[in-house]
């Protein structure tokens, strides 16, 4: 009878349709520059970033995540249509031949905007996955997944999804350089950076959601 009693999810946050509004709002301008362009690798990344979209949507519906970890996920969707479509001035120093925000130097030779979007967005994903497991563990002992606290146990186990998520994330580029032509992933030293800011991202995560929940 406890099973049956979770087959139907909660119902959803205020906010949800607002935050799935907003995505659109960039989503589908992103598509038409893409497609107007004719920028192949782009239109690659839209596609990724629709099935993200529907995989996040499903999650959701179960899971009910947090309307601010909502938001979060769709800023981190803008900061990524941004990165690779945004032109950035002559004057900015970039890596590379291809002058967007994902090329620019924040910090000429330490620091790129690709760098920072990586950390951002696996420090987003570590909070997502928190949120899941929360929520399984809640409804194995029919409890308010808020009750649920994060242990250090919890937190590596979410740190370690996430970076899982973002190793993927090097597959889906690893797959686009072998797939098209001059793409703007960048080589094995970049892929290095990616992780060593995912990395980054996961660890600050993780320790906000330990300060947030008062442990």
């Amino acid at each position: 009878m406890q099973n049956q009693t979770r087959q139907t999810p909660p119902p959803l946050r205020p906010g949800t349709m607002g935050v799935f509004a907003f995505a659109a709002a960039y989503l589908l301008p992103a598509t038409a520059i893409a497609v107007w362009q004719v920028n192949f690798e782009f239109m690659f990344y839209v596609v990724v970033m629709y099935a993200l979209a529907a995989v996040v949507a499903t999650v959701h519906y179960r899971v009910n995540f947090s309307t601010g970890l909502l938001w979060a996920l769709a800023v981190w969707g803008l900061l990524h249509m941004a990165g690779g479509l945004v032109p950035v001035p002559a004057s900015w120093p970039i890596e590379g031949d291809i002058r967007v925000l994902y090329s620019w130097w924040l910090v000429p030779g330490m620091l790129k905007y690709d760098q920072v979007v990586h950390a951002y967005g696996f420090g987003t994903t570590t909070w997502a996955c928190w949120q899941c497991l929360r929520s399984i563990l809640a409804s194995y002992a029919d409890n308010d997944p808020q009750q649920i606290k994060p242990t250090l146990g919890m937190l590596v186990l979410c740190g370690a999804a996430a970076l899982g998520f973002g190793a993927l994330n090097e597959l889906v580029e690893f797959t686009a350089t072998m797939t098209m032509p001059n793409t703007n992933v960048g080589g094995y030293v970049n892929t290095g950076f990616d992780l060593v800011a995912n990395t980054v991202g996961v660890v600050i995560a993780c320790v906000l959601i330990r300060l947030a929940a008062g442990k």
